[in-house]
This record gives C-alpha cells, structure tokens and sequence, in this order.
C-alpha cells in the first residue's frame, strides 16, 4: 500500500488555507493548515510531513525566517513558497534559501494539483532510487571488496556469517584475488572490530625471524636480544591474527603453531612463561596445501586445524563479469587520489581489458588501470592506455596448463624489466618475497647474452 504522502500549509489567509486545503485533500493528500510560522513549527513534530506550502508575506515570522527554522531540524524539508509577489527577487531569494519551487497567487487549481503531483513522483522516485542504490551497494560490496559474481556474493554472506563467530578461516585464492582484503573484511564484520587487525606475512621471513616476529622473545633469547619484544600472538589479543602464505612456513613451525592452536597459549622465544592466546586465528595460502600435505611439507593436523572454514577467492578470470565494476571502482578512486577526472574507459580498452587472462588477478588490474590513468591524455581511457603483457605463443596459451601459463608470464614481465624484481613484481600486481618464490618454483634463470666474436 502506497505511503499517504502528507502536507503542511502555512498561510496568514484563513480563505488560502480553506480553498488550498481543500483542493490538496481531494487530491488525496493527508492536510494540515496552519495560520502561522510559530504553529507550523509546533505542528512539525507531530507528524512526518513531505511538502510544506509557506506563504512568504506573514506577520510575525515570515516565509523566508520560517524556511530557516525548518532547515535547522527537517534539512531536506521539501518547501513550496506562496507568494502574491511575483517579483523575480523574492522567487531568486526563496530559491536561493532553499526553497524547491514558489507558487503565485492567485492560484490556479489544476495548475496546483499538477505541479504538486509532479514534485511528489519525482521525490519518491529519487528516494527510491537512493534506497536501491543503497541496497545494490550492500548486497555487492563487502567493506573495500566488490563484485556481481555470484559465487564471490556467497562468499560475502559467508564472510558476514563466519565474522560472528571465533572459528578458525582458512582463505585460498591465487596471489592478487583479496586474501587479506577479505580476512580484513571478516575481521571488520565481527565483534573484535574494535581490537587490532595484525597481517603476518610468512613467505617474507626466514624461519628464526619469522618464529621471532610470531612468538616474540625475552631478552637475551639470541644475540642481538637486548630487550623483550612482544610477538605478533601477543599484539593481537582479542583481535585478530591474519597469517598471509601460511603453506610457505617450515614444519618445525607448524609443529609451534598447532600447539597454539590445540592449546590457546604459547612462550615467547627464550622464555618459560605460558601466555594465553585470546585472538581469532585467520589464515592464507595461495598455495595447494592438499598437494603440500601429499609431498610431506605440511602437516595434515595443521590443515585440518586451520581449515575449521574454508573460503576459496575464484581468480578473476572466472568471474569476467566483475572486470568493467573493478574498472570503475578503481577509476574513482584513483580520481580521488591523483586528482585527475577521467570520465571512463572506451569501448575498445574494455573489451581488451575482458579479454586478458588476469594471472595477477585483481590487483594486476588494480596497477593496470592506475598506469593507464597516469598516461592518459584525454578525458577517456583508451585502448592506446592500456599495457597488457601477453604470455608468449599468441592465442595458443589457452591450451597449456595455468602453471605453463604463468611460468611464461613471469618470464615474459622480468625480460620486459631487464630483471628488475621490484618493477617486476609492481607489473605483475604483487609483493617481491612472492615473486622471489615464483622465480625459485620454476627455476627461472636471468638469460645471457654471449658477446658479439
């Protein structure tokens, strides 16, 4: 049933306010008339008002001062100036106010009733529009994640669903797909959102250094040990822990993480004290864990610890329908941070866009885009803007394996950068301890050029 929309009349003219009340409410409309600003503000609370009418000539306090009060509780008040008046001052001042639209009198009935009918559709359209707006937001959106893919709006309500609980995640996803986007999103979804959200990330780290950045240590533990130093553990009680490639850390270290997880405590390095573990435990791994476990470098009891839930980020190339809602997403943002107003991407640079394979997934398209806005001439990013790299062997790449496909792309982007493993791993939209890793997974070797004879 359609809402009754309600109006508020306030003129000095006992005639104005019986003729006019009556035309509205044979309208339809729920009427008020009152013969005063000071009654109009008294009347203002009682009742959820969408239209005032307000005479602009009125002893007291006028059309003008009355439109003021308003606006101080009723902001988005939509306000009808009457006026005998019909000077173009009085209407540029009204407007000027705030004022939506201003009568003249005398009034013609059917001229009222179908501008009024005009504002109401149009401001019930708009507001509509802003609560759909706000509904495609939420149901799309997940703290700075987004997507329309179906699979990745499951995962959103999943994450919702799990951030209320204390269990164990386990995130699995190819490098770039928002791993710590989502364990951050989870983490923000709960009720630890007020605690700290503390990232680890374990492939950067040797073992010793890993172990004392997790577990931290008392003084004197090791050499160069000159005071005690708090562990991440320890820094993200009753927050959350985020342990970014975890099928990157060494058995041994398995081995001290299950017993955190089975016991809820852990030692500092050097140390005797137990000290209790009151964090949620999120993890990440882009890598087959099932696979590691089968080739002995990784525990199965650890996996089924951490796999207490388990969410799997799609790469984007299986979810091609997100790449044009990514590419206006990063647009405006990078809008907002260059300070440069680009309006859009043409036609052509978006099909190009959907037709790439995305091996760094996201965040590879997250640095294309931010290129191509900083090389932008125009207004439009073009087809010209965009620098995709191409895995070698043309359109044959689509029949090799994706390790085939990504061991050529990685080559590819090194040999483009002279083997700069900094630029390198900013082209491929990740950090350089992973692409360090890559290099060793596929034994890529820097090629020489034999001098000229």
């Amino acid at each position: 049933m359609e809402k009754e929309v309600n109006i508020l009349v306030v003129d000095d003219e006992e005639i104005v306010r019986d003729s006019l009340g009556g035309w509205l409410e044979e309208d339809g409309y729920g009427v008020e008339a009152v013969e005063s600003g000071k009654k109009a503000l008294e009347r203002l609370p009682e009742r959820s008002w969408d239209l005032m009418l307000v005479d602009l000539k009125m002893p007291g306090m006028d059309g003008i001062q009355l439109m003021d009060e308003v606006r101080k509780t009723h902001p988005d008040m939509l306000i009808i100036i009457m006026t005998a008046y019909a000077t173009v001052d009085t209407a540029v001042k009204a407007m000027k106010k705030g004022a939506y639209d201003y009568f003249v009198k005398p009034f013609n009935p059917d001229d009222i009733s179908l501008t009024i009918r005009k504002i109401v559709d149009h401001h019930r359209l708009v507001k509509e529009n802003l609560f759909l707006r706000k509904e495609l937001k939420k149901k799309y959106k997940l703290h700075d994640m987004i997507s329309k893919n179906e699979k990745m709006l499951e995962i959103f309500e999943l994450a919702r669903t799990v951030a209320k609980s204390g269990s164990t995640v386990l995130i699995q996803g190819e490098s770039g797909t928002g791993k710590e986007l989502l364990a951050r999103a989870i983490h923000d979804e709960s009720p630890r959102a007020d605690a700290p959200f503390i990232s680890v990330s374990c492939a950067s780290l040797t073992e010793s250094l890993l172990e004392s950045e997790l577990f931290g240590h008392e003084k004197g533990a090791f050499t160069g040990a000159t005071a005690i130093k708090r562990g991440k553990l320890e820094l993200a009680q009753d927050g959350t822990l985020f342990l970014d490639e975890i099928g990157d850390i060494s058995l041994k270290l398995q081995m001290d993480l299950l017993r955190v997880l089975e016991q809820k405590e852990f030692r500092r390095v050097g140390g005797t004290d137990l000290l209790p573990i009151t964090s949620r435990i999120l993890a990440a791994t882009n890598r087959d864990l099932q696979k590691a476990i089968d080739a002995g470098l990784f525990r199965a009891d650890l996996y089924y610890r951490l796999n207490v839930i388990s969410i799997h980020l799609p790469p984007l190339r299986e979810r091609r329908e997100d790449i044009p809602f990514l590419v206006d997403h990063f647009v405006g943002k990078f809008n907002i941070e260059m300070g440069k107003e680009i309006q859009g991407v043409s036609e052509e640079a978006v099909r190009a866009l959907m037709n790439h394979d995305w091996p760094g997934n996201a965040r590879e398209l997250r640095n294309v885009i931010e290129r191509a806005m900083v090389v932008a001439k125009e207004h439009i990013i073009t087809e010209a803007d965009i620098s995709l790299s191409v895995p070698p062997g043309g359109g044959n790449h689509r029949t090799k394996s994706l390790e085939e496909i990504e061991k050529a792309h990685i080559r590819l982007v090194l040999s483009e950068n002279q083997w700069n493993v900094a630029r390198s791993a900013q082209v491929l939209g990740i950090d350089r301890v992973t692409l360090y890793n890559k290099i060793r997974k596929f034994d890529l070797k820097r090629e020489t050029i034999a001098p000229k004879t």
